[in-house]
């Protein structure tokens, strides 16, 4: 592993237990990492808050959000909040240059037939501004790259089912690979019982460039997690 990309490696993957399935609206479906978690790992990888990381707010403001169909004097539409901060870390004796972020979210909106005052905006705000900037260390990559998303790992590019028998048998040896690699022993034994069967399914090329870089990808985290 690349010096350069220490940090990022310790940072880009959160466990299940930081991860949400967002169910409704606009990101149904995407998942929601928990902001403590991202507080927990600079702490992890900077140390305190304040000693090893810190930010600074830079500014704030409202703005008008979308109008609502019918708008009347007394309703305006929703109206949306933003914050901008800088973030920085200590690298051995050295502060970083800052690491700017920008966040936003909801001060007032509409709710079926009623209006809603966010009370928590502005801190919603200041906590989406935090996750942007850590993206910039590496903060949860995994997520944002999609190539993790709390059941299993999205490495290898996925193949139409639909394209051949080969790329069938391809799809299914993907998906038995997260179910068998639940400890770095249980993967090896899994890769070796199951090589030449994969191989014959697959093809070499199937077996090298889809199935093999998947189990890969599992096996080397989970040593990782095991050496930590």
């Amino acid at each position: 592993m690349s010096e350069n990309l220490a940090t990022w490696e310790a940072l880009c993957r959160p466990p299940v237990s930081a991860l949400k399935k967002i169910k409704g609206g606009r990101l149904g479906g995407m998942t929601d990492i928990n902001p403590q978690w991202r507080l927990q790992m600079m702490t992890k990888q900077f140390g305190t808050i304040g000693f090893g990381w810190y930010y600074e707010m830079l500014d704030r403001w409202t703005e008008q959000g979308a109008p609502l169909p019918t708008v009347k004097p007394q309703e305006l539409g929703e109206f949306m909040c933003f914050v901008s901060i800088n973030l920085y870390v200590k690298d051995g004796d050295e502060w970083s240059k800052p690491i700017f972020g920008l966040g936003g979210s909801k001060l007032f909106e509409k709710e079926k037939d009623h209006f809603y005052n966010n009370d928590e905006g502005y801190k919603m705000a200041l906590t989406d501004a935090l996750s942007v900037a850590m993206k910039e260390l590496g903060m949860a990559a995994d997520i944002y790259q999609g190539l993790w998303d709390g059941s299993k790992y999205r490495d290898a590019t996925p193949v139409k089912p639909e394209d051949n028998a080969q790329s069938q048998a391809i799809a299914d040896w993907q998906e038995k690979c997260g179910p068998a690699c639940t400890t770095v022993d249980a993967a090896k034994k899994w890769w070796e019982k199951n090589k030449e069967q994969i191989k014959s399914d697959c093809g070499e090329v199937g077996a090298a460039d889809s199935v093999y870089p998947m189990w890969a990808t599992y096996y080397e985290r989970l040593k990782q997690e095991a050496a930590e």
